[in-house]
């Protein structure tokens, strides 16, 4: 099984940024945490992140046919693009939203999620720990289509 992990805008700020909402681990630490739990689970994982937007749409669009699922955590871009949202539903890859905070217990406008409204499952509020249990609801996923 062949996942992506998709990570958007100032997710590589981790440890510096906000620690009262996001922690004082860092972007390594998320993707070793990530790579940890994947082997663990016997799923092949890449991780991605970037900042700009149409990149984070070409990496799901190179995703379709090549993966089995995406774990995708939009940062900001979650509230304000439709472009990403397309790109999710045109892909038809399997895709769970995480979110490291709880956007719902944020700022008025972080209660919008374009994403959610097209990914298979929307993870929030629970850390690194959201990215581990989308490793494990996709694992799950595919092995209740192979029955």
């Amino acid at each position: 099984m062949k996942i992506w992990v998709i990570n958007g805008p100032n997710i590589n700020l981790l440890g510096q940024r906000e620690t009262e909402i996001y922690g004082h681990k860092t972007y390594r630490d998320l993707i070793d945490y990530i790579e940890e739990e994947a082997y663990s689970l016997d799923i092949d994982v890449e991780c991605f992140q970037s900042n700009h937007e149409g990149i984070l749409i070409d990496w799901i669009h190179a995703g379709i046919g090549k993966v089995d699922g995406l774990i995708i955590n939009a940062g900001g871009y979650t509230h304000t693009s439709i472009a990403l949202m397309d790109a999710v539903k045109g892909s038809g890859i399997t895709t769970v939203e995480v979110h490291i905070s709880n956007p719902k217990e944020r700022e008025g406008f972080r209660k919008i999620s374009y994403l959610s409204m097209v990914a298979s499952k929307t993870i929030e509020g629970k850390g690194f720990e959201g990215y581990k249990e989308a490793l494990q609801w996709l694992r799950g996923n595919r092995d209740q289509e192979k029955r």
